[in-house]
Parts: structure tokens; sequence; C-alpha cells
């Protein structure tokens, strides 16, 4: 814009109405929204800079498409852009990212989130599991030292899903088979005691030892010490695999065996039941997803809408931890 048109338009700014000034405040916060956002997305591509097709960085720019550098490969000459191989490639509306991302911080519903972004309800829930399909995999590789371990179990949820293989639940309703069975999703969570944590969704039905071989035994240092409750499974895991372990026996009362309990991992437990209350019922398909928010929740205090946009691009916090 030439100096004299921009000039004329700040003349006429001063002629708008509240409405009018209101509409136009929105409309630069949008646009530097949106610089912000691409920033960020160049930022992250920058620490790899590699073609995502091929891992080649043999690359040089092609233009610009939506804000975005563009990238030709000299390896297998295909384009692509910073977004290219992620979760986020193809979503729209940019300007937007960050507030959306803020009513996650927020823990908001996928309605209140829809309505303080300005999106669709249906374009809401689709943005919430793009940006946490990546955040599942901020997690530590492995545990150390003392490491507290046990399972908790929800009911399974077929919410939203079509055709159902059972007879509907109404408002998610309770399991029809006492105990633990197939209805119910075991949750596996493992903490050390400097505050990493993993969890583990192992299917319906109870905890078995091929599941915590599978589950634990890679993310175990071989110094850990695990501390679970009396379940024998967990002894059995432990005396095949050769891991110290020590037991505090709940169920005749035991909180604390010495310097040894898992009250550290029962209280996150109860606060990630809490916090999923507030989503009127999580369909078991993307539990996963709410495990990954919830331990960033932890992990990071203070969570920004930037640090969930690094996440869900790839620029995990846990994985730069050496």
């Amino acid at each position: 814009m030439k100096s004299v048109e921009f000039m004329q338009l700040i003349t006429a700014v001063h002629e708008l109405d509240h409405h009018q000034r209101k509409l136009l405040s929105a409309a630069l916060n949008e646009l530097s929204d949106e610089s912000k956002v691409l920033e960020l997305i160049e930022v992250c591509f920058d620490a790899r800079s590699a073609c995502p097709h091929c891992a080649s960085v043999e690359l040089y720019r092609h233009g610009l498409v939506s804000g975005l550098q563009r990238y030709y490969c000299k390896s297998c000459h295909k384009t692509f852009n910073a977004l290219t191989g992620t979760p986020l490639a193809r979503l729209r509306e940019k300007p937007k990212w960050l507030n959306y991302l803020a009513a996650m911080t927020q823990s908001l519903t996928v309605r209140q989130s829809a309505s303080d972004s300005g999106v669709h309800r249906n374009t809401s829930f689709r943005w919430r599991h793009r940006f946490l399909s990546w955040i599942t995999q901020d997690r530590p590789s492995t545990l150390h030292g003392i490491t507290e371990a046990d399972e908790t179990y929800l009911l399974e949820s077929d919410k939203g899903k079509r055709n159902l293989e059972r007879k509907a639940r109404k408002r998610g309703g309770n399991a029809t088979k006492r105990g633990i069975s197939d209805e119910q999703v075991c949750v596996l969570v493992a903490r050390d005691r400097s505050g990493q944590t993993l969890d583990f969704v192992t299917g319906k039905g109870p905890l078995t030892k091929p599941l915590l071989t599978t589950s634990l035994k890679p993310v175990l240092d071989v110094a850990a010490l695990l501390v679970s409750d009396a379940n024998p499974t967990y002894m059995a895991f432990c005396h095949a695999e050769g891991i110290s372990h020590e037991v505090v026996n709940l169920s005749q009362g035991q909180r604390v065996n010495g310097a040894y309990h898992v009250q550290n991992v029962n209280a996150y437990h109860s606060r990630f039941k809490q916090w999923l209350e507030h989503f009127h019922g999580v369909a078991t398909k993307y539990l996963p997803n709410y495990l990954g928010w919830r331990r960033s929740f932890e992990q990071h205090r203070q969570l920004a809408p930037e640090t969930l946009l690094n996440a869900a691009l790839g620029n995990f916090q846990y994985l730069t931890v050496t």
C-alpha cells in the first residue's frame, strides 16, 4: 500500500463506530496470530530440515504457498512444506490455531472450544485430535530409580460410533458384569519419583504378565525398583525379568512399606479421572490422546498454546531431555 493510501486509511479509522473498530481489532489480531503460527511452524521445520518423503537434506526453496515456504527435494523430486507429513497438514484457518490451543490449555469442551475460536463444533473435534495425535508421543523414554506402577479401569465407551455391537447405554451407564471384566478398559500408569510418567492402554479386562512385559520392560532402567500393590501379576513379571520389586499390600490397609508406596501413581489416577469427567465421556478409541493431553499438563504446569503447537509438530519436550 502506498503511503498516501495508508494515511487515508488511518484517517478513516477515526470515523469508525464501536462495532466497526471491534471488527477491525479482531482482524488485526488474527493477522498477528497467523504470523506467530507461521513462524512457529517454520522454526520447528528448521530444526530438522529434511524431506518428509525420503529424509534427504538436499533441498532448495520452491516458492511460497499460503504463507509457508515450499521446498523441492533434489533426491526424490517431490515438493512439500513444513507441515507435510505431520497431523496438521492441510488444516485450514491457521490464524485461529492459537486461540483454539488456548482453549485446550483450559480443558474446555469441544463446543466451548469451538465457540471461543470461532469454528464449527465438528472442526473443533477434528482439530482436537489432530493436535493431540503427536502429543501422545511426548513421553519419557526411560523411568529411573523407585518407580510406582498401578492400573486403573475405565468403562469401555463407543461414544460417537454409529454401529454398536451391544445395546446402547443411557448417559454412559454402568457395566453389566461385576468386578473387572471385558467391559472395562485397563490403563496402566508408571511414575518415578522425579515425576516422569508413562501410561499404556493395555486393552479390555485385567492386566496380565505378557502385557506388563510388553509395556513396562522396555522403559524400566536396569537399576529401577518397581513398587506395586499386591497384585500377583507384578510379582510374576518382576520375578521373570529379574527386576527389583517391593509390595505395598493395600487390601490389608498397608499404605506405606518403609520408603515405598504407590501414593504418587494413585493420586495421578485420581487427578486424571476427575479431569476426564469434565468432558462428559470419552470414547475408548481416543483414550490415548487424552492420556497424552493430561501428561502434558502434568509435565508443563504453565502449559502455553505455543507449547502444544510445538508438540503437535513433533518438537517434543520429553524427548529432548537426556
